[in-house]
């Protein structure tokens, strides 16, 4: 690489300069260390070249002539020769990107959902996150965000009161992470002043004969193999006990004190509690096969997990018995109202 000095340069002379072989480095007359590298292809790049503290030498290319100007070449050539005579790097480093709500709502996920909350809570926190934040503001630094677009995705889920109101939740805890975080600057909280929704609350109780029709349908499915026989005897307890459904899917056999007549929850919704364990509760539980000893007493499809889809399999089941209306929770509200007819309508 040929070197060349004494010119001044500009958009002019930089056009004019070439060579017929190789590559050289002409250097500017006013500013030391400034150069342009002009290959014989035609191609040329402005450089900078000098000394930083002790001495040694820093080579930087700045950028393609045409992508940038000589002028704006000069002014950062000056700005990089500087930063490496204190003994810095030539160019600082760019700001980080803005985090967007997309990346607000991965750690949140990841470091406080998931890190504090049980696994039914951050199903429903994930769906909340997933199905409405996302697909609206997602894409959105978190400085674009303010009370306007969290107020439209408000409005678009008037119809279903209590989603809305988990979102909205689950948003203003995001954004005050997010300032705690340091993700964002201190600022008011674009959830601030939305109004939560009245929400209707729902409840379905079974009546006795609906109580027989059910069961009916669950003996022909444990007699037909319709469905898992644990998928029976969860639906089953569900009724008799009032337990909610994640306490019974994540019942353990040492859970079951038959001597006290009680089921230990060791870690519902209200925290730990006992409840009651019923004769026709009992007739449940001795019914149950405990394969290969297996600790769950509501095994899947093999014995060291618990049962999964129950929903999906409840589904099936009320519409055969012709309750297409009632939730698996509801049998938890019918057994508070009609506990004592429920060992006698539910056969076991």
């Amino acid at each position: 690489m040929a070197r060349q000095d004494g010119i001044r340069i500009t958009r002019r002379t930089v056009g004019a300069l070439g060579v017929e072989t190789g590559d050289a480095v002409f250097w500017d007359r006013d500013l030391r260390g400034f150069g342009v590298r002009v290959h014989a292809s035609g191609r040329k790049a402005y450089v900078v070249q000098t000394r930083g503290l002790g001495g040694r030498l820093k080579r930087v290319t700045l950028g393609r002539d045409g992508a940038m100007t000589a002028e704006e070449a000069r002014k950062s050539a000056a700005q990089a020769i500087d930063r490496i005579r204190q003994g810095m790097e030539p160019f600082p480093e760019p700001p980080a990107p803005e985090p967007t709500v997309a990346d607000l709502a991965a750690r949140y996920m990841e470091k406080h959902v998931e890190a504090n909350c049980k696994p039914s809570t951050v199903q429903a926190f994930r769906g909340a996150v997933e199905h409405h934040i996302l697909p609206t503001l997602g894409g959105m630094k978190l400085s674009e965000v303010d009370r306007s677009h969290v107020s439209d995705l408000h409005v678009r889920m008037q119809d279903m009161p209590a989603q809305a109101n988990l979102t909205f939740a689950v948003l203003a805890k995001m954004f005050r992470l997010a300032e705690a975080w340091g993700m964002a600057p201190p600022r008011p909280n674009p959830c601030r002043s939305v109004r939560r929704y009245r929400e209707t609350k729902r409840e379905r109780f079974l009546s006795p004969e609906e109580y027989r029709r059910l069961g009916r349908v669950l003996a022909e499915a444990e007699a037909g193999r319709l469905c898992p026989p644990s998928a029976v005897a969860a639906i089953r307890l569900l009724a008799l006990t009032g337990c909610r459904k994640s306490e019974i899917v994540a019942l353990r056999w040492d859970d079951i004190d038959r001597t006290a007549g009680e089921i230990r929850i060791r870690d519902g919704k209200t925290g730990p509690r006992r409840v009651p364990l019923t004769p026709a509760a009992e007739r449940v539980l001795s019914g149950i096969d405990r394969a290969d000893g297996g600790a769950w007493v509501i095994a899947g499809q093999r014995p060291d997990i618990h049962l999964k889809g129950l929903d999906r399999i409840w589904r099936r089941l009320r519409a055969r018995a012709g309750l297409e209306d009632v939730r698996v929770h509801d049998l938890r509200h019918s057994y508070a109202s009609r506990a004592l007819a429920v060992g006698e309508t539910l056969p076991t």
